[in-house]
């Protein structure tokens, strides 16, 4: 698929998925929505893609759903709105799902479903000049792009409906504090900070980070046992895995180990 609304760039494992949308403020269309989705469903089928990077072009992050195409819908915008989602939603379980680490370089304000792709990577990394806010409640529309599942647990149900209901704007420091992103850094590195931390996590043992991924994503829902018992599942596959076998023989040689990804 031939993009126009993103750049995909792929080396040495590492996969970069730029929203390219600079004079519409990176906003997400039915175009864009699309192009996300089968991006990040390319990511996931590749073996070769053992780690992500997700930014966005020009000042901006993403400053949300295309708010001028719902007002171009007309009547129509109901229809419109659940096509958009329907494809942004394909895309945050595609990358929530695949075992690739997705870093996300917040380069800019990031607002709604900005906002919300940022929460649902899996480490984030801000530009000191980046920006978070809600925003939905502002213009009477509600959160989507798996922010009310994201928030509550990043953040804490208190904040999580602060920033829903006054749309409070998070500095790239207030976003640290809250536990929004993991680190901020200076706008001119930002890239190159993400890109060293996405080819570190590529050398990595993909399949075991994809095992760290599902087992989060399974704790919000498990009871202790339950829970307990999709862990010794999960380590006892990765044991029975190259990469498993691999780390277990280079901490014995004691030396580095040389893993294969998936």
């Amino acid at each position: 698929m031939g993009y126009e609304n993103l750049r995909f760039e792929a080396s040495s494992g590492v996969a970069r998925i730029t929203l390219a949308r600079p004079d519409a403020a990176n906003t997400i269309d039915l175009a864009l929505a699309r192009e996300l989705a089968d991006a990040a469903l390319r990511c996931a089928e590749d073996r070769a893609v053992r780690a992500v990077v997700l930014t966005g072009e020009g000042k901006m992050f993403c400053a949300g759903g295309d708010i001028g195409a719902f007002a171009g819908a007309g009547d129509g915008v109901p229809a419109l709105i659940k096509q958009i989602t329907a494809q942004l939603h394909v895309a945050i379980s595609r990358f929530a799902r695949m075992d690739a680490p997705v870093v996300a370089a917040v380069n800019g304000p990031a607002a709604g479903a900005g906002l919300a792709l940022a929460c649902a990577a899996d480490l984030v990394l801000a530009s000191d000049a980046a920006k978070f806010t809600m925003a939905y409640t502002k213009i009477g529309l509600a959160p989507d792009g798996s922010s009310t599942w994201y928030l509550p647990r990043l953040v804490g149900h208190r904040r999580a409906l602060e920033l829903m209901l006054t749309n409070r704007t998070l500095s790239a420091e207030e976003a640290l504090a809250w536990g929004l992103v993991n680190r901020v850094v200076p706008a001119p590195a930002l890239l190159g900070e993400a890109e060293a931390l996405a080819r570190e996590l590529a050398s990595g043992a993909t399949a075991s980070f994809g095992a760290v991924k599902r087992l989060l994503l399974l704790s919000a829902g498990q009871g202790l046992e339950a829970q307990m018992e999709w862990e010794a599942h999960a380590i006892a596959d990765a044991a029975r895995s190259r990469d498993g076998s691999e780390g277990i023989a280079a901490f014995l040689a004691k030396r580095a180990p040389r893993f294969e990804g998936r």
